[in-house]
């Protein structure tokens, strides 16, 4: 589908100026002129997603809401594709497809050795020259940039993307990007992708700072989140109604996102994982991930994070404990002594009947 060319194009709330449009598809155009292949349709722009979990499929989902280019996706799950087919999305045969038909290409993967998998066996390999790849995973800064630099061997352009705002962020379209890359290459991504899925796009500097800015961002974070469950259950072990507890903390010094809109004990936040038995939202064991991947480049640079490190440890212990695959705030639970697997005690917040 040919992008348009109006003064402005007004689409589901996004106001995207005409100039954009046109300088990134005639930038395309000079790019492809001699493509010949089927996704190519008098010029146009065929966008590419890989990896199609908690966060990937929410995020293609309001892409195909947003978009007037044609999508192609893939997944090694395929009933992570079948919602997004029927809302006009193409699915490919492989990953391999998906990088031959495609001029951006956005992956959502778990970890760094997925990435440089996908990237080096599949990716790289197979897309056509000048196509932009965008990582929006949360990886090793060092691997991001060497995976970069062999794209550009290889004449393909790339920038790191990592996101904040988790599961709830990526279902309302109001991700946070923060993204690494090349001036011109970090304005393709935000014009074609990036917008169509969040509010907000940060640059942050070269490729591999997208990534160093979430680390250090989830860092925060995660040590947040252990001491705002300890308060918690201080309080509570004390006698103190949580609901009132975190009031007081939202009033004070101690307020935070986690106490706001994330708190870990159950039922003082309705809308907080807590209160749904800890289900969907960010996994314990990717918060430990993180933390494990800003541990090891601190170790590169020098820099201690004694706070970090014990955080670390936590969120390793609840994965021995069952809840590596609730959401990290469910640290609250395994600073009561409960096992994730335990689905009969009556979580009400300090309150036991």
């Amino acid at each position: 589908m040919l992008l348009r060319s109006p003064t402005k194009l007004v689409r589901h709330g996004l106001v995207l100026r005409s100039s954009l449009f046109s300088s990134f598809d005639a930038d395309w155009r000079q790019r492809h002129c001699s493509t010949t292949t089927e996704t190519m349709d008098k010029g146009g722009v065929t966008l590419g997603f890989l990896g199609l979990g908690q966060m990937g499929s929410r995020m293609a989902s309001n892409l195909l809401d947003k978009t007037d280019l044609p999508v192609v996706i893939y997944d090694t799950n395929p009933k992570s594709m079948s919602s997004l087919e029927a809302k006009g999305a193409r699915v490919a045969a492989s990953g391999e497809e998906v990088a031959r038909q495609a001029h951006v290409i956005m992956t959502m993967l778990p970890a760094t050795q997925h990435v440089q998998a996908v990237f080096g066996d599949i990716i790289i390999p197979h897309a056509r020259k000048g196509t932009l790849l965008i990582d929006g995973s949360t990886i090793d800064p060092t691997a991001s940039k060497a995976l970069a630099a062999r794209a550009k061997t290889m004449g393909l352009d790339m920038v790191d993307a990592p996101v904040s705002g988790g599961v709830g962020g990526a279902e309302a379209g109001t991700l946070t990007f923060m993204v690494g890359g090349d001036v011109q290459c970090v304005k393709k991504a935000e014009v074609s992708m990036l917008r169509h899925m969040g509010k907000k796009v940060v640059h942050c500097g070269p490729v591999g700072t997208g990534a160093i800015a979430k680390i250090c961002n989830n860092l925060i974070l995660g040590i947040n989140m252990v001491g705002v469950a300890e308060a918690m259950r201080l309080g509570v072990a004390l006698g103190m109604d949580p609901h009132i507890l975190n009031g007081v903390v939202n009033a004070s010094s101690g307020r935070s996102w986690v106490t706001e809109t994330y708190n870990p004990c159950p039922t003082v936040v309705p809308s907080a994982p807590s209160s749904h038995d800890y289900q969907g939202g960010f996994a314990s064991k990717l918060m430990q991930k993180d933390l494990g991947i800003a541990g090891d480049a601190a170790k590169v640079v020098g820099v201690p994070l004694p706070l970090g490190a014990a955080a670390q440890q936590l969120y390793t212990l609840m994965q021995v404990n069952d809840l590596g695959n609730k959401d990290f705030s469910s640290v609250y639970r395994f600073l009561e002594g409960a096992r994730g697997s335990d689905s009969s005690k009556n979580e009400t917040g300090g309150k036991r009947e």
